[in-house]
């Protein structure tokens, strides 16, 4: 039987008790929830562009997917909501700066809004651990 853990990173603050798990792992996959550039203060934004954003995102996916004993290269599919699908072109110039090879599957889904309104992306993604080459 198949146990689920909890994964946790010092460098990303978890949300309250009883709201969700930024990663849980279960076997040899992660699980990452929607995650913002809001700093570990809870308030602050980080970042005001798409590129600044998604930055600060896939700084937090790679603290998380190293907690949980990958790296990078492991993550295997991302969904990514924008507020702007005009800004895309940051998203897609930070990923590069973050993934290498077969980058992984992905949904880029332009939203109404997210939790605040200077919060301009999510990005929610899944790795398997030992994946990569």
């Amino acid at each position: 039987m198949s146990k689920k853990t909890r994964v946790i990173s010092p460098n990303v603050a978890e949300a309250a008790p009883g709201l969700w798990s930024n990663c849980l792992k279960v076997d040899d996959t992660l699980y990452l929830s929607g995650l913002t550039s809001r700093a570990n203060d809870g308030e602050t934004i980080l970042g005001s562009d798409e590129y600044e954003q998604a930055k600060v995102i896939f700084g937090k996916i790679k603290n998380l997917v190293e907690a949980g004993g990958g790296k990078m290269d492991d993550v295997v599919t991302m969904t990514i909501f924008v507020t702007n699908i005009k800004g895309n072109q940051g998203v897609w110039k930070a990923r590069k700066e973050f993934f290498t090879g077969d980058f992984p599957a992905c949904a880029l889904i332009e939203v109404k809004g997210l939790a605040k309104p200077e919060i301009l992306l999510e990005i929610q993604a899944q790795a398997r651990i030992g994946c990569s080459a």
